[in-house]
């Protein structure tokens, strides 16, 4: 399946990267981060709809994805419409990397989330060193014990975690490590298919103390529409901005819906 091969080319991927820059040197560089940081919580938390503009550049559901402007521009954009921004830094199957989050980090004061698959402590550590203020942790490719331990390691460094479900049983799982923001991916990531009953079924799952985001296959306005009925706090934002010519007023359309 397409997620079991996403891990394994990060298992690559991290080994190569570990022998270029040791764990020991990135935790050290981690330690002596000195950025300011941004709530990507406190973003999503306050009042009213929350947006998460995402940068990426393919993903293996849409491949290379047409860049209608380029990222600097981009981020002007999203930094005049959007409450938080995503980066992809998945290499091989969303043609991302940490130079794109840090090039966004040196023009943008709202949050960054690193979106990756996170499977290695690693990851986290890097997170911090290249300015994320966020992590992505995916329940379908971790289990209880890395949940919880990824969890403690984020929080110790000043980092949100956005703990991503796609099942009731997976819900019931970041219930239990009472993650305070959860996103419901509304696709698969076994076969990529969507659909927004996803989030319809788990939203009553979650209380109101968590902050919910509504994830992929958010294109249109009876999509937006939809979504808001489920009360969602947050909406994070990929194909539809990229695809968009101006993502700018794209953002502020759905928010006055």
């Amino acid at each position: 399946m397409i997620l079991d091969d996403i891990v394994a080319d990060k298992k690559i991927r991290l080994a190569e990267q570990k022998a270029k820059t040791g764990e020991d040197e990135m935790k050290r560089l981690a330690a002596a981060y000195r950025g300011n940081g941004h709530s990507f919580y406190e973003a999503l938390k306050k009042p009213g709809l929350s947006i998460i503009g995402e940068f990426k550049k393919a993903s293996p559901s849409l491949g290379d994805i047409p860049q209608k402007m380029d990222l600097m521009e981009r981020i002007k954009e999203y930094n005049a419409s959007v409450d938080a921004i995503s980066c992809l830094t998945e290499e091989d199957h969303f043609h991302g990397n940490v130079g794109y989050l840090k090039e966004i980090r040196g023009k943008s004061e709202l949050p960054i989330l690193r979106k990756d698959f996170m499977i290695d402590e690693y990851q986290f550590y890097e997170a911090k060193t290249i300015g994320a203020d966020a992590v992505l942790l995916i329940a379908a490719i971790l289990d209880d014990a890395q949940m919880k331990g990824f969890y403690k390691l984020a929080r110790s460094l000043g980092l949100d975690a956005l703990v991503e479900v796609h099942d009731e049983e997976e819900m019931e799982r970041a219930l239990k490590l009472d993650a305070r923001i959860i996103g419901v991916n509304n696709r698969n990531l076994r076969d990529f298919t969507i659909s927004l009953d996803n989030t319809k079924r788990l939203r009553g799952m979650a209380g109101a103390d968590k902050v919910f985001v509504a994830e992929s296959g958010i294109v249109t306005d009876d999509d937006v529409l939809t979504l808001k009925e489920y009360q969602v706090d947050a909406f994070l934002i990929g194909r539809a901005f990229m695809e968009a010519d101006n993502p700018k007023e794209l953002a502020k359309h759905w928010k006055a819906l």
